[in-house]
């Protein structure tokens, strides 16, 4: 029986592909956008070394210039593996923004001057990113 299933042609695979990749479309009232969520840690070595008033400061002077039109900040408890095997926990920021019309390359555009501000002002070494294809309205 599995002898008999055969790969289709690659046209149709093609297009079966691009049928995947094409998101579904938005309900009545709401338009496709890219979410992109940003996780700031807030620990160096550690230790927490952005406090809620530093934080308060890199919104102001950083996040919110660069998505005029609105964000949503959310409080989040982090963890990892580190190298040495052992699970780190931190506190961090979730930054989320909706972008109607954009794509995930947009958002990391956008997000990269944000990211590279909150790395050096706080000398953190990364900001996980993730982005996803989504609908919005207001």
């Amino acid at each position: 029986m599995l002898a008999a299933m055969r790969a289709p042609p690659p046209a149709l695979a093609v297009l079966l592909l691009a049928g995947c990749a094409t998101p579904p479309p938005c309900p009545p009232g709401l338009g496709p956008a890219t979410v992109a969520e940003a996780f700031f840690g807030r620990n160096q070595a550690g230790r927490e070394v952005v406090s809620d008033a530093d934080w308060a400061r890199f919104l102001e002077d950083s996040v919110t210039p660069a998505f005029p039109d609105g964000l949503t900040v959310l409080d989040g408890a982090g963890q990892w593996r580190g190298r040495d095997g052992r699970i780190a926990r931190e506190r961090s920021k979730v930054l989320v923004v909706a972008l109607p019309g954009g794509d995930a390359a947009a958002a990391q555009a956008r997000l990269a001057p944000v990211i590279a501000a909150y790395r050096a002002r706080f000398g953190q070494e990364s900001v996980m990113v993730a982005t996803r294809a989504g609908c919005v309205g207001f």
